[in-house]
């Protein structure tokens, strides 16, 4: 049977996101979220996307570029993923390959990857001259039946709740607030969100968000805390970033947001949500924990060293 590597183009969206569902059903990806990575995509992070086609059918997805923002240079990522019923067959070999070409040719000198926390996904890994370095976990929620706490009978003073649709017309407070928490997340790669448009264009402009159901937590008029809603339309709800800034931190606004943004997501018709989180993040897998989570899956960060 015959594998072919080639770049990704548009059409290719439905399948590759067929693929990515079929490998970590426990994140949320459309085609039009897809297609918005790939326009979205600064330059500067050299940015591929790949497909693998199996007999003519695409059973791969892989993307790779340079983490620009890292104040280090040669810091690179890979994605190479697989549809589980077609493993074995050197698939994942293939995109790795031509992955790590791309960013070899770029200048890269450290490529991280996240690996799911299986025996044959380390191995694969390992083999190929990956290191691992830490683990995230991924966590579900039934939302349909989960007890989640009532909203408070009243805020605390200065307090109040809006969600992003009410910063349609001036987002730059949302950029400041992801900038700062984001720059508190552990990670193998510090950075920060530093350039507003490509946060407009990555963030603020994917589809996946939901700004209705993103909610902001704001004391005296100046956001605090916020919990960012990604849904798929099709009743999967996902965090993709929660946080509060360093000056209100302690105080449970993060928890506060993101309840009610979980009891947001149900009343629009949310079923399930995810959320993932750095083991090394032990209060906001607390906070996770209290509003009814259970782990569904881990991955682990890997390294390795180019040239």
């Amino acid at each position: 049977m015959t594998v072919i590597v080639r770049e990704f183009v548009p059409d290719d969206a439905p399948a590759a996101v067929r693929v990515r569902r079929s490998a970590a059903p426990y994140t949320v990806t459309t085609p039009a979220s897809m297609l918005n990575e790939r326009r979205a995509a600064p330059p500067a992070r050299r940015y591929l996307m790949l497909v693998a086609e199996r007999d003519g059918e695409v059973v791969g997805y892989g993307n790779a570029g340079l983490v620009h923002e890292a104040p280090e240079p040669g810091q690179a990522f890979v994605t190479p993923v697989v549809d589980p019923a077609h493993r074995g067959h050197g698939v994942g070999g293939l995109l790795l390959r031509a992955a790590e070409e791309h960013l070899a040719a770029l200048g890269a000198r450290e490529v991280y990857a996240w690996v799911r926390d299986e025996p044959e996904c380390l191995e694969f890994a390992r083999t190929r001259g990956y290191r691992s370095t830490r683990t995230l976990r991924y966590l579900r929620l039934d939302l349909a039946s989960a007890a989640l706490p009532e909203p408070p009978a009243a805020l605390p003073p200065g307090v109040e709740l809006r969600t992003a649709a009410d910063f349609a017309a001036d987002p730059r407070p949302l950029f400041a607030a992801d900038s700062e928490a984001t720059a508190d997340e552990p990670t193998d790669i510090p950075f920060g969100l530093g350039d507003y448009e490509e946060w407009l264009a990555d963030t603020w402009e994917d589809p996946l968000l939901d700004r209705e159901l993103t909610v902001v937590a704001l004391v005296d008029g100046a956001v605090a805390a916020f919990s960012a809603a990604h849904t798929d339309g099709e009743g999967r709800y996902v965090s993709a970033m929660t946080g509060t800034v360093r000056a209100h931190r302690g105080r449970g606004l993060a928890t506060l947001a993101k309840t009610e943004s979980l009891r947001r997501a149900r009343a629009a018709g949310c079923m399930e949500a995810y959320t993932s989180n750095d083991s090394a993040n032990g209060p906001m897998l607390a906070i996770n924990r209290r509003l009814g989570y259970e782990p569904c899956a881990t991955e682990v960060r890997h390294v390795r060293s180019l040239g």
